[in-house]
């Protein structure tokens, strides 16, 4: 065999398949090489997107129904299925089932105004439309309706009494399913038209602003949520960690509901603490008695929430100044 020929193998079996999921339901399929490091296949995502600024997303994994965030300094394959890093390509078009990846938010900001890049706006609308079909916030129902006016206003553009009328959109794609079985998609294909049409000369940009300052009002929408146990002998998680953009919530475990326990602004959280599998949340201006003592499962789950946690504290700080114009500006508006 000639060095060439050697060459090309070796690269071939270094190659593999990784589907990467985005949040308007479309998806990409890349190869990349199997030592690849996270920022790197980032940055590629990012330029197949046309993503100028793409600070507020990151690569997630699944594991035990919760997104994993990558560190974007570790090579890719710590996230991988065995099988994925195994499987060795069998020629140029023949590759293993493919490694699955979610491009989605990392973090939340409160102002659609605060992400310049419209392209990186267009995929947090999306993250969001995605986030409200799964809201519970059953006192706020009348928030659903305004933003699935918004949304068609961005998604089909001005109402047109020629076009759309009748089913002219699937109401299960704007609306939590509790609302559709409460309501009806008859009632609800009733009564939207006329707010659509009150959204007329919005822009899809304009309208993808409203819909992003709506939506994140919604206690249950701009938030990640962690499980995590009282003591180490839990085998079933009995609590629920919230991170908002505001800072921190735990809810007790019930049924199928979720009752808040505490909820820290970052203003209020003193200190977190990760040694091992132990979790301890220090509130501020509290005697360190008062300290909050809770388990994450294992070190790896740990270290990925101090991660997320500590990076949702800095930018939440960072913006403040900048949130302070924005509000200015739009009240002068």
């Amino acid at each position: 065999m000639n060095k060439l020929n050697f060459h090309n193998n070796r690269v071939m079996q270094d190659r593999r398949s990784v589907c990467i999921f985005l949040p308007n339901d479309e998806s990409l399929n890349i190869i990349i090489n199997v030592k690849i490091l996270c920022h790197q296949l980032l940055v590629q995502v990012c330029d197949l997107l046309r993503l100028k600024d793409c600070h507020l997303f990151g690569l997630s994994v699944i594991q035990n129904n919760e997104h994993v965030y990558m560190e974007l300094s570790q090579k890719l394959y710590k996230y991988c299925p065995k099988e994925w890093k195994k499987e060795a390509s069998k020629g140029i078009d023949q590759f293993g089932p493919p490694m699955i990846i979610h491009f989605r938010v990392q973090y939340y900001v409160e102002n659609g105004r605060l992400i310049s890049d419209r392209a990186a706006r267009y995929y947090y609308y999306w993250h969001l439309r995605k986030q409200v079909l799964h809201s519970q916030c059953v006192l706020r129902e009348e928030a659903y309706f305004l933003l699935a006016a918004f949304a068609l206003q961005a998604d089909l553009g001005n109402f047109k009494r020629n076009k759309h009328y009748g089913k002219y959109f699937e109401p299960e794609a704007y609306f939590p399913s509790w609302v559709v079985s409460k309501r009806g998609k008859d009632y609800i294909l009733k009564h939207i038209p006329n707010m659509h049409k009150d959204q007329f000369a919005l822009t899809a940009s304009e309208a993808h602003l409203k819909y992003i300052k709506e939506a994140v009002r919604l206690d249950d929408v701009a938030v990640h949520y962690y499980r995590l146990y009282k003591d180490k002998r839990e085998i079933e998680a009995s609590l629920t960690l919230g991170l908002t953009m505001r800072g921190i919530q735990i809810f007790q475990n019930l049924d199928e509901e979720k009752q808040l326990l505490y909820d820290f602004p970052w203003t209020n959280v003193g200190k977190l603490v990760f040694v091992g599998k132990k979790f301890e949340i220090l509130p501020d201006g509290l005697p360190s008695a008062r300290k909050l003592i809770y388990y994450t499962g294992c070190p790896m789950r740990s270290r990925h929430l101090l991660q997320l946690l500590s990076n949702s504290h800095r930018l939440y700080m960072n913006l403040q100044p900048v949130l302070r114009h924005i509000r200015k500006l739009e009240e002068n508006e």
